[in-house]
C-alpha cells in the first residue's frame, strides 16, 4: 500500500514551522516517489484528494459534505479554500507583469534594499589601467515594507452548503481570489505613484496640453524612462479610451492585433494593463523588470480550526503583501 493512503491529516499540520498542508505532506510523502506510476503529476494534497475519492472540479465533481466524512479528509478543507482562491488571484492577476521580483518572508518586518545610480554611474565608463573602479552603492532602505493584509469573510454553515456541488463552491471562492488580486493591484500602483515610504515618488510628466492625451506625450514618456525600456503601461479607463482612440493604433497591425484577439497594446509596443480604479487623469509608465519588488508574508490563510472543527461558520480568508521600489527611476507618471 503507498504512503499516502496511510497517512492521518490532522490540522496541526497546516502551521509547522510555516510549511502549511501541502509542504507538510511532500516531506511525509514526497512526489518523486511517484515517478512513473499513475499518480505522477500529482502533488502531496491532490493524491489525498484521490485517496478519500473527492472530486474538486467538472460536472461531476462532489458535494462539500464528501470532505467531511472523515477527520482525516475535513482536515483537506482549508487547503482546497486556499487553492481555490488563489486560482481566482492567478486568473485575474496582472501583478506579474508589472513586478520584477517577488520575496517570501515569513514575519512582518522587511526592509528592502535600493540603489540609486547617478547618470554617469547608469553607463559604465572605460577604467584605466590601475584606476579604481567606479562605484555604485546599494543600501538597505531607511524604513520598512508596508505589509497590508488583504481578505473576506466567508460566512456559512455546513448544512448551507452541504449538498452545493464543490465545482460550484470553487466560483465562488475563485471570485474571493479575485477582490484580492485586484486590491493588491491598487495597492502596487499607490506605491508607484506615491512611493514606499522612503522619499522616492515617481517623476511626474505634464501632458502637453491639459486635459489631453496626445502620440507626444507617450513618446515623451518613453524618453524620460531611458535607459530603463518603457516596456508596460498602467492607466485607468479614460485613459486606455484615449490611446485605443489614437491615429496610431488604427494602423493594420495594431488594429488587428486588439480585433482578433482582444490583447490591447500601446503605440509604442508597450504592455497596457487596464487599471479601472486608477485615479482618471494618471498614467504610469515603468520597466517591469527594475522598478518594484513583492513582499508576501506567509501565503493564503484560512483560519483552518474553524472551518475544521466548526464547518464552516465564520472563517477568515486572507493574503498578507507589500511593495516596496527598487530602481525609483523606472517608473514614471503622466498627469494629463
Amino acid at each position: 500500500m503507498a504512503i499516502y493512503e496511510n497517512l492521518t491529516i490532522e490540522k496541526g499540520m497546516y502551521n509547522p514551522g510555516g510549511y502549511g498542508l501541502t509542504k507538510t505532506l511532500e516531506k511525509l510523502d514526497p512526489s518523486e516517489n511517484y515517478r512513473g506510476t499513475s499518480l505522477e503529476g500529482l502533488d502531496a494534497f491532490q493524491r489525498q484528494l484521490k485517496r478519500f475519492d473527492i472530486k474538486v472540479s467538472g460536472a461531476g465533481s462532489d458535494c462539500v459534505e464528501k470532505f467531511f466524512q472523515t477527520s482525516s479528509s475535513a482536515a483537506l478543507f482549508p487547503e482546497y479554500i486556499s487553492r481555490a482562491v488563489h486560482q481566482g488571484m492567478e486568473q485575474t492577476d496582472v501583478l506579474k507583469d508589472i513586478i520584477a521580483t517577488t520575496t517570501h518572508i515569513e514575519g512582518l518586518d522587511y526592509r528592502s534594499i535600493a540603489s540609486v545610480p547617478t547618470n554617469s554611474e547608469k553607463s559604465l565608463q572605460v577604467v584605466a589601467e590601475g584606476a579604481a573602479i567606479p562605484e555604485t552603492a546599494v543600501r538597505t532602505q531607511e524604513n520598512l515594507v508596508q505589509l497590508t493584509k488583504r481578505g473576506r469573510m466567508l460566512v456559512s454553515s455546513y448544512e448551507a452548503l452541504r449538498f452545493q456541488r464543490l465545482d460550484l463552491f470553487t466560483v465562488t471562492l475563485r471570485q474571493i481570489g479575485a477582490y484580492i488580486a485586484t486590491t493588491q493591484l491598487a495597492d502596487a500602483i499607490s506605491v508607484i505613484i506615491s512611493g514606499d515610504g522612503n522619499q522616492n515618488p515617481a517623476d511626474t510628466i505634464s501632458a502637453a496640453t491639459s486635459g489631453t492625451l496626445a502620440y507626444g506625450d507617450l513618446i515623451s514618456l518613453w524618453n524620460s524612462l531611458n535607459p530603463y525600456q518603457l516596456n508596460t503601461v498602467i492607466a485607468p479607463s479614460n485613459m486606455v479610451a484615449s490611446m485605443l482612440t489614437m491615429p496610431q493604433m488604427q494602423d493594420a497591425v495594431a488594429g488587428n492585433t486588439f480585433h482578433s484577439t482582444g490583447k490591447m497594446i500601446t503605440p509604442l509596443g508597450a504592455k497596457l494593463i487596464h487599471a479601472p480604479n486608477m485615479t482618471s487623469g494618471k498614467i504610469i509608465g515603468l520597466d517591469k523588470n527594475y522598478a518594484l519588488e513583492m513582499v508576501i508574508a506567509g501565503d493564503i490563510t484560512t483560519e483552518y480550526d474553524k472551518l475544521i472543527d466548526r464547518q464552516l461558520e465564520r472563517a477568515a480568508i486572507t493574503c498578507t503583501a507589500g511593495f516596496a521600489k527598487i530602481f525609483a527611476d523606472a517608473a514614471k507618471v503622466i498627469n494629463v
